[in-house]
């Protein structure tokens, strides 16, 4: 007898509509998965035919032959298991049910309970385009599920709840998901915490309300690191639209978490120096994403950056430049999003001391040449704001005095967003650094005494057509968080001194 119902497979954070068939028939005794299968999907001959059994079923004797089609495309883990197990169940005449406007995904144990898999809310997604009225996921994935209107989610526990229910015996509840909330997490993280630091904070403010990359240099413990941590608490809410991408990522990454099934706050992603490319672009034989797509609507923060393999620093200038990384294998390429805030700290110079007002550095100028020049020069013409992050005085750590919190800083941010918004309407822009260098001359219009100090300024300095775009692009913020619609020269003049620590380091 033969039996066809439709899931749904993964190839990157996109999913595709598979129909898995089943042949039951008579003949030598074989379980055959065809269709270009992965280990973990041929493993599933063994875990279908045990939780068949353990279930209080049949298995056929005989040849079964399993396909999953479109043929000629790979397809990986454990989310074929219910499926197949449906599958062989109807094609032995053992279950009767109308499944044609249905979806299964999961993986099954073999004592017939349904165990989690990722990637559901891109499933889901696919499932609504293709008309399917009704998707069978497992319970832990139901809520992730149901954040897509217009299709009925059933999160099935086990084997047995679900065959009762497609019998008509029971039912299983259509998963209700709560509305999108907006509101930014319950993070102790304030900046109100962070004493001094006053340029600091503020550039960080620029960064936030730009969405421009930003790179912190200072000595051990002036709080680089402290600052970076508290750049999400001042980013603009996340809209629905990039909380469901960010979910998608996350969900096919498998890092979703149970508790939250849709991501409210921007990420922040903070890998170890040691990571290893793949690790940071994604990877796999069949790609997975990386930490650049992971911080996707938040924020990539490279600490100590120098101590990252030239390699790996390089790898970040294309996703910098373009807001995707592609990665190309045999089974094909995929292009992830990767529209990140990106932050670097390091010290100066290998002891951090290079420069210090108090301490002496014992470096010697060969060792601190050599230090900065792991960052090469295209890297940091693609951070926007250079930054000092001198050492806090005394006086300061003991002060009292109230400072701005996430929350005030973040009203700044929010409105400096809505300006650029607005001004980017209908052109797929959605803050000042994303501006191509084509669209400068119209959405940075300077007054002529901060056109003449920029020019000024290009030459004496000597800066690069990168840097000028740049700093272009770092001064409409701040015209902005003042409500500038014209770039002034004071703004001109800030956004200068964010690109000056490059001539400080790198240029002597």
């Amino acid at each position: 007898m033969f039996a066809k119902l439709e899931s749904i497979g993964l190839f990157g954070i996109d999913s595709y509509m598979i129909e898995i068939e089943a042949d039951v028939s008579g003949g030598l005794v074989a379980f055959d998965i065809v269709g270009l299968p992965d280990t973990a999907v041929k493993e599933s001959r063994d875990r279908v035919r045990a939780a068949i059994k353990n279930c209080g079923y049949k298995f056929p004797t005989g040849r079964i032959t399993v396909n999953l089609a479109p043929a000629d495309k790979k397809k990986e883990g454990s989310v074929y298991d219910l499926p197949i197990l449906i599958a062989i169940l109807k094609a032995s005449g053992q279950l009767v049910a109308d499944t044609s406007d249905s979806v299964f995904v999961g993986e099954v144990s073999l004592d017939g309970r349904v165990r989690a898999v990722g990637g559901v809310l891109a499933m889901a997604i696919t499932a609504l385009q293709n008309g399917i009225k009704k998707l069978f996921v497992p319970l832990e994935n139901a809520a992730e599920g149901a954040v897509i209107e217009g299709i009925e989610v059933y999160g099935v526990e086990t084997i047995g709840d679900l065959i009762s229910h497609l019998k008509g015996d029971t039912q299983i509840p259509v998963t209700v998901y709560s509305p999108f909330n907006d509101d930014i997490s319950d993070t102790p993280l304030d900046f109100k915490e962070v004493k001094g630091q006053v340029t600091a904070k503020k550039a960080l403010e620029v960064a936030a309300a730009g969405g421009h990359n930003i790179l912190l240099i200072g000595p051990p413990g002036a709080g680089k690191s402290m600052l970076a941590k508290r750049l999400p608490t001042i980013l603009p809410e996340m809209t629905f639209e990039e909380s469901i991408e960010t979910t998608k990522i996350h969900s096919v990454a498998g890092i979703l978490d149970k508790n939250r099934p849709i991501v409210i706050t921007r990420p922040f992603r903070s890998p170890h120096h040691t990571v290893s490319t793949p690790g940071l672009t994604g990877g796999g034989t069949i790609p997975k994403p990386g930490e650049i797509s992971l911080a996707h609507n938040g924020v990539l923060f490279l600490d100590e950056l120098p101590e990252f393999k030239r390699e790996v620093m390089e790898a970040l200038r294309q996703p910098l430049e373009d807001g995707t990384v592609t990665v190309s294998r045999v089974s094909g390429s995929v292009t992830y999003p990767s529209s990140i805030t990106f932050v670097a700290a390091m010290n100066p110079c290998p002891c951090g001391f290079y420069g210090h007002p108090t301490k002496a550095c014992t470096c010697s100028s060969n060792m601190v040449h050599k230090y900065l020049n792991k960052i090469s020069g295209p890297m940091l013409d693609r951070l926007d704001i250079h930054v000092e992050v001198p050492p806090v005085d005394f006086q300061s750590l003991n002060a009292n005095a109230a400072t701005e919190s996430s929350a005030e800083i973040r009203e700044h941010v929010n409105n400096a967003r809505k300006i650029q918004v607005e001004r980017y309407k209908g052109t797929g822009i959605t803050c000042n650094a994303r501006l191509t260098p084509a669209m400068l001359k119209k959405y940075c219009v300077m007054t002529d005494e901060a056109n003449e100090y920029l020019r000024r300024s290009f030459d004496e300095l000597g800066l690069s057509a990168r840097a000028y775009d740049r700093i272009l692009k770092v001064a409409r913020t701040v015209a902005d968080l003042k409500a500038s619609e014209k770039i002034e020269k004071a703004h001109i003049f800030s956004a200068i001194r964010f690109r000056s620590l490059d001539r400080k380091y790198w240029g002597e």
